[in-house]
Order: C-alpha cells, then sequence, then structure tokens
C-alpha cells in the first residue's frame, strides 16, 4: 500500500471548497477523511476524473446521492432542476472540471504539473475494483446536512 502524501490531498479539498462556494454558493465545511472502499449505492451520480503527471497520478471521484446532486445543479444554473436530464448531468460534470481545473493550477503553484482526463458520470451502483492506490473520502458537507463526497485515489513518486 502506498503512504498518503496530504500535500497531495489538499489542493484536491481547496479546490473543492473554493468552488463550491464561487459557483454554487454554498458554505462547505470538510468532514473527517477516511479510507472507503470505492463502492457507490443506487441513489449515487459520481463524476471521476483522472488526473497524471510526473510527480503523482491518479483519480477523484465526486459522489453526490442523487438529490444533492439536482441542488447543487439547481445552484449552479440557478433554477430548480427536479430531473438528472442531459442538461443537470452536463452541469454537475462542469463542476468536477472546474474543481479538478482548480486542483491543477494550485499543484503548478507548486512546481507540480497535471493533466486531467475528461470527466466521465455514473449513475447508480458502481464499483471498482482500486489496487492502484488507497481511496481517501473526504466529507464536504452543506447547510448542515447535505453532503458531497470527494474520493481521492493519488499514488505519488515510489
Amino acid at each position: 500500500m502506498t503512504k498518503i502524501n496530504v500535500d497531495h490531498i489538499n489542493p484536491f479539498l481547496m479546490a473543492s471548497t473554493k468552488i463550491l462556494k464561487e459557483v454554487c454558493f454554498i458554505e462547505p465545511k470538510h468532514g473527517k477523511p477516511f479510507i472507503r472502499d470505492p463502492v457507490f449505492l443506487d441513489n449515487t451520480i459520481l463524476i471521476i476524473i483522472g488526473f497524471t503527471g510526473k510527480v503523482m497520478k491518479g483519480q477523484v471521484m465526486i459522489s453526490f446521492e442523487h438529490e444533492i446532486a439536482l441542488d447543487i445543479a439547481s445552484r449552479m444554473i440557478m433554477m430548480p432542476v427536479s430531473e438528472m436530464d442531459e442538461f443537470a448531468l452536463s452541469a454537475i460534470s462542469e463542476l468536477g472540471n472546474m474543481i479538478l481545473g482548480n486542483a491543477a493550477t494550485i499543484f503548478s503553484t507548486q512546481g507540480i504539473e497535471i493533466d486531467i482526463t475528461p470527466p466521465t458520470v455514473g449513475n447508480g451502483t458502481i464499483s471498482f475494483s482500486n489496487i492502484f492506490a488507497t481511496n481517501i473520502c473526504i466529507p464536504i458537507v452543506y447547510d448542515n446536512d447535505k453532503c458531497i463526497d470527494i474520493n481521492i485515489a493519488v499514488k505519488g513518486e515510489d
């Protein structure tokens, strides 16, 4: 198992907080990080974005319960969204792009260059076998009880 470098996790959290505040107009708070098997249940919308660079590579999976994804999409497009149609999925996908793009910018200020893949959006029960790296989940809570999970699996230089 690869050691987890907090310097490879924090930029994703900083980017998530910044983008959620600026784009969704929420006040996110980080919950306690924990190691999580990458298994997502039926009521889940999942954005998967990979990244690669000379110093590190991995993936970020942003997961929402269906109702939370609708709330976030509604906030992004500033009108009520009642179903995860193509427009709402596009908004959620763009949220992932913005978070990872912002994280890439933060990393670049630290001299770490990464490239990100286009987002893939999953819906429903999804399970991954991940021997690549440990999956760290950081819950991001807003409005006291709404939660977005930021799942980060990073493999640094060995």
